[in-house]
């Protein structure tokens, strides 16, 4: 395949004044639903030229991809194949990797992917300086000057020492099919209402009911999966990030399920951020990545970036708090717009630049997505953040 037209980081006009109050410690972070390959049918996907769906090609592709990112964090959806695949080739880039299966039959799940260091090379480099004729004794000296470069390199060299990045501390599951266990949720999927999680562990007496389309306990079991994991930054404070990726139901004709699942998302989120503040004595930074098929303005988004007392933790959109969300992230003739975000919270991170989105006219998607240049229909969405001083 191809080289994507658009790949590079652009770095953000006030990421200077970020730099000013950073504690110099630096970290790309990418999420990307990279199509599983069994959802990839040429009766889905007639757009696309017959050789990019093939798993061949198309897994070398994104491993390509994931080379070429150089991500400290790599948040994946619809990531299949992981154990034939994906765990041990990342692993010889560098990376550990934390998976969840979705449940009952289907064969994709969520995954990230981190480093725990980054190799670094250590060059020397001599500048030598020659003053003019007659500048001290004996009339020519040399002074040389002697400046240590650290070069990061994404892959294992021998040689080289490393720079730690970051230590896992902690990691949950998320399995939206858990939420047949919550009383409230039936209730309020049942009546059509907003979903309270308030009552969330309040037991359920057994029912007799039929299995139909309608019935909270079939809808709201859609075999959807998220991570929830913390890890111990390497700056000059140790600093925590928890890190959520989850991939929401599609269809959207179920807002209700849609909405319920974003709403335990935050429940989970907000009682393991409060877990890791306890056990760690710290107040994490989070970031929040995923393909929530929602698209700005829809429940779901409005209520993630609501910015008030009703989610149990506030986020702002990465991309929306920089110029703006993307004009898509997933790119098909039946469907072209933005389902793709990374939201965050807290005050010690900031991005210093963000991965460059094509435009609907750019040569490297006009026809719709997978093809020569992008092996998946999404595209990924991503920043470098730079961790700020402790207050």
């Amino acid at each position: 395949m191809a080289k994507p037209i658009c790949s590079r980081f652009i770095h953000l006009e006030d990421s200077q004044d970020v730099a000013n109050g950073s504690n110099g410690f630096k970290f790309r972070f990418i999420s990307y639903n990279i199509l599983a390959q069994v959802y990839v049918k040429s009766s889905y996907f007639q757009h696309s030229p017959s050789s990019c769906l093939k798993w061949k090609a198309r897994s070398q592709a994104i491993l390509m991809d994931f080379k070429n990112f150089d991500a400290d964090f790599l948040c994946t959806q619809e990531l299949d194949e992981y154990s034939t695949f994906y765990k041990s080739n990342m692993e010889n880039l560098g990376y550990l990797s934390l998976y969840i299966k979705r449940s009952g039959q289907k064969r994709d799940g969520c995954g990230i992917f981190y480093k725990p260091s980054r190799n670094i090379r250590r060059t020397r480099l001599y500048i030598l300086v020659h003053p003019q004729l007659g500048s001290g004794p004996g009339g020519h000296l040399r002074w040389s000057f002697e400046f240590e470069v650290h070069i990061c390199v994404p892959n294992q060299s021998a040689g080289l020492s490393e720079l730690s990045i970051a230590q896992l501390l902690q990691m949950e599951e998320i399995d939206y099919n858990d939420l047949v266990n919550c009383m409230s949720a039936l209730n309020e999927i049942g009546n059509n209402k907003v979903l309270d999680l308030e009552t969330r562990h309040a037991p359920i007496k057994e029912l007799s009911r039929k299995h139909q389309p309608d019935d909270p306990h079939v809808r709201l079991k859609r075999d959807c999966v998220g991570l929830l994991a913390a890890f111990q930054l390497n700056d000059s404070s140790n600093h925590i990030i928890v890190v959520a990726n989850t991939h929401i139901y599609w269809d959207p004709n179920w807002a209700d399920i849609k909405l319920a699942q974003a709403k335990y998302l935050l429940s989970r989120l907000s009682q393991f951020k409060e877990l890791i503040s306890n056990k760690f004595t710290c107040i994490p930074s989070v970031l929040v990545a995923g393909d929530f098929n929602s698209t700005p303005g829809d429940e779901v988004y409005r209520y993630l970036v609501s910015a008030s007392e009703v989610a149990p933790i506030q986020l702002r959109s990465l991309y929306a708090a920089h110029g703006g969300e993307p004009t898509f992230t997933n790119c098909t003739p039946d469907f072209t717009g933005t389902l793709d975000y990374i939201f965050l919270s807290g005050s010690r991170l900031r991005a210093v630049s963000l991965l460059e989105m094509p435009g609907p006219e750019s040569a490297d998607v006009i026809g719709g997505l997978p093809n020569h240049h992008h092996p998946s229909d999404h595209l990924p969405i991503g920043a470098d953040f730079s961790v700020l001083q402790s207050p």
